[in-house]
């Protein structure tokens, strides 16, 4: 029996929808799926596979419903066992790399224009990837060719990926690393002046005319794929960004590029004259 064969079954037999943690230690009670490393099934597995079977399975941050099934709130018993936080630290390696395989297997990923309605409210890992590299302008198209991948961006939310990583990141609704990044990338700059008159003089924004065009251009560019984690977020992100070197990471990056400190600076500065 496969992993998902067996979330479906169990999902028939209880009749109910069940969180990803509450599937997950069922199905290390009752054997019905086993590892090949013989390791205990983890949430953030049942999380994965789930996603991947969306004709089957529907969604509710970290509640699993088979489809038709009614969406009724799922509430911890007095005897139930609180959820386990798995930590980065505490978890095998191959269990770390499922969970880097699920982020960021290519086939788990969406068009950045359709997931409004999909992102959680839970903590977790994301990743941007971009359909065709040479919709970057030049030279960035070639930096990315020269790593022999389309990452653009790895990141965390260690309280909510729809607001950091959906609204934030990708909408403009707040202040996103990635999305300042990208807008300049793509050759706009904040009104000037525009942060003369606020404490943070960092946090540049882009015109509203202009955060339009770059929304659009990330929903018509951009992959996006998350997975839900609560854990060791700073090992977990050190480790994925020193891996893939994700073309707009600054922090953490060992092959972070000049010319992007150096345009996010320019934006600073514009923003921040007289």
């Amino acid at each position: 029996m496969t992993l998902h064969e067996a979330i479906e079954k169990l999902l028939r037999q209880t009749g109910l929808p069940m969180t990803t943690q509450q599937i997950a230690d069922e199905l290390n009670k009752n054997g019905w799926y086993q590892k090949k490393d013989g390791s205990k099934i983890q949430a953030f597995q049942i999380h994965g596979r789930t996603r991947n079977y969306a004709n089957i399975f529907d969604r509710d941050g970290s509640t699993v419903y088979l489809i038709g099934q009614t969406k009724t709130k799922v509430e911890a018993t007095k005897t139930e066992t609180p959820k386990q936080v798995i930590k980065a630290t505490q978890i095998s390696s191959v269990d770390t790399d499922l969970l880097v395989k699920v982020l960021m297997d290519e086939k788990n990923f969406k068009s950045a224009g359709s997931i409004d309605n999909l992102v959680p409210h839970n903590a977790g890992l994301y990743c941007i990837r971009i359909a065709d590299i040479n919709k970057l302008p030049k030279p960035f198209n070639t930096f990315l060719a020269d790593r022999q991948h389309n990452i653009i961006y790895i990141g965390i939310a260690t309280e909510s990926l729809n607001r950091r990583f959906l609204n934030q990141e990708l909408r403009a609704n707040g202040h996103g690393s990635f999305f300042r990044s990208i807008g300049a990338v793509l050759g706009h700059r904040p009104p000037k002046g525009s942060l003369t008159t606020m404490k943070n003089k960092r946090n540049y924004k882009f015109a509203p005319t202009d955060e339009q065009k770059i929304i659009r251009w990330i929903n018509d560019n951009l992959k996006v794929n998350w997975v839900d984690f609560n854990g060791d977020f700073e090992t977990i992100e050190t480790e994925l960004i020193t891996k893939y070197k994700p073309l707009i990471n600054l922090a953490k990056n060992p092959s972070a590029l000049q010319l992007l400190s150096d345009l996010r600076k320019e934006c600073v500065q514009i923003a921040t004259e007289l």
